[in-house]
Order: C-alpha cells, then sequence, then structure tokens
C-alpha cells in the first residue's frame, strides 16, 4: 500500500528548498494525471491537493512516446485520465549509454516530483519502473480514490457522490484504514450520517428507510453498524427497535 506522511512543520519533510511549511505535506501520494495537471500551485511553486502539500507522487499509464538524450530520458504517459504527462528521468554518468528507455505501449509506474518550467507542467521522476502485473494497475486506481477520500475526509458511494461533510482543512493520516476522525468506518459514518439527518423527525429514521437511502450498501454492513452504533452509544432506537435518532446532533 501507498505510503503517507502528514506534518505541519519542517521536520522529516524532503525538499529541495527548506521552507516553513503551511499545510500538511503528503509523501509518495498515489495520483492520476488528471489530478496532477488540476492541482493548485501557489507562489512558491508548491503544488497541493486538498489542502496536502506534494511531495513525492506516483502515477501508472502507458507510454506513447519517449526521447532519449545523453543526460536524461523524457517519455510521455497516459493514463485515461487527462492529456499526456510528460516525464523527465535524468541519468546518472555511469547510467548513460547503459539503460534502456521504456518503449511505447509499456505500462509502467513513475514515481517522482511534480514540476512546473515555463509554463508547463511536468513529473521529474526519481523511478520509471515497467509493470509486468496489470493488477498493479487496478491497484493503483483503487489507492488513488482511497487517498484521496483520506484528503478530503469525504465518503463516496459507488457512484463517488458525497455523502459526507468535508474536515474542512484535515488530513486524516495516521489512522487505520477505513476509519474517519470521529473513529467510524467508513460505512458506519454513512449509516451515522443519514440517521442523524433524520433525527428531526419525531420516530427518527426506519431500517426500511435508511436501506433505501444506503441502497449501495449490504443489509448485513447496516446492521453490523447499527450494532456498533447502539452500542457506542452514538445512536438511540425510538418508538421500537427498528426506528432511530442521533444522540448527537
Amino acid at each position: 500500500m501507498w505510503k503517507q506522511v502528514c506534518s505541519q512543520s519542517i521536520s522529516g519533510i524532503t525538499s529541495h528548498r527548506r521552507v516553513k511549511l503551511t499545510k500538511a505535506a503528503v509523501q509518495i501520494l498515489p495520483c492520476t494525471v488528471s489530478q496532477l495537471l488540476s492541482a493548485p500551485q501557489d507562489s512558491n511553486d508548491t503544488f497541493t491537493i486538498c489542502r496536502c502539500e506534494l511531495n513525492q507522487v506516483s502515477v501508472v499509464g502507458i507510454i506513447r512516446g519517449f526521447s532519449p538524450f545523453p543526460a536524461n530520458i523524457q517519455y510521455s504517459v497516459d493514463d485515461m485520465t487527462g492529456p499526456l504527462l510528460n516525464v523527465k528521468q535524468w541519468l546518472n554518468k555511469e547510467d548513460s549509454g547503459t539503460v534502456t528507455a521504456a518503449s511505447p505501449g509499456t505500462y509502467v509506474k513513475v514515481t517522482g516530483s511534480l514540476r512546473n518550467s515555463r509554463g508547463k507542467r511536468f513529473l521529474m521522476a526519481t523511478s520509471v519502473r515497467c509493470i509486468k502485473d496489470l493488477n498493479e494497475i487496478t491497484s493503483h486506481m483503487l489507492e488513488v480514490v482511497q487517498a484521496h477520500m483520506e484528503l478530503s475526509g469525504k465518503v463516496y458511494d459507488v457512484n463517488m457522490n458525497t455523502s459526507l461533510p468535508s474536515m474542512s482543512g484535515r488530513c486524516s493520516f495516521g489512522r487505520p484504514e477505513g476509519i474517519l476522525p470521529n473513529g467510524l468506518s467508513t460505512i458506519q459514518a454513512q449509516v451515522f450520517d443519514i440517521i442523524r439527518k433524520f433525527s428531526d423527525h419525531n420516530e427518527g429514521i426506519s431500517l426500511h428507510d435508511l436501506r433505501t437511502q444506503l441502497h449501495y450498501l449490504r443489509l448485513t454492513d447496516i446492521r453490523s453498524s447499527l450494532t456498533f452504533l447502539l452500542n457506542e452509544g452514538h445512536v438511540f432506537s425510538t418508538i421500537d427497535e427498528h426506528h432511530f435518532k442521533s444522540s448527537r446532533v
């Protein structure tokens, strides 16, 4: 799985400049090409995604073209999410003439840092690795979705519709996978959020209506989440054991 580090200080951050960070820093963040090309950039040439500064990022795509030079190799990488991403990999003196460039049509995983030169963005690669197992492509996309959910503090359904409000400005690293800042799993949080929305009703929300609202979740997951929320005191039963209200506003 992808590595992550979140910090509010310069400590532990590897950067070509020693600047004071005012946003969280993320190390080796899985991204899509479209995310990198649309990431906001401040006056210090710092790129951010969901208010977290980018340090190292990784993308997975197919090589559409390459140009070998004595000091570097330049690639065009396509992950089908946006325009081609320019990638530049510098060669050490001992590597010159011995490195074989990835040929067009090859799937690669690129790790590096996002740069901007004369208004054009490119990825300064520290690693360009050919992918032999195509399952890595699917795995990378799942990691991109998970990382975005972690950074934004939002929960998405299968159609990528938001079902929880953003934890504005908060990075959510350092917790077990799938655990939100309030200690709930993503599914538990979705169940709790719907119950809370209906807590102004006298009877709360029924299990039937809850299933309708969360039609994309399995009934067993909804029931197990309800059991947890009841045991933890987050919700309570009202007129019977099939109607629920939130104990918190």
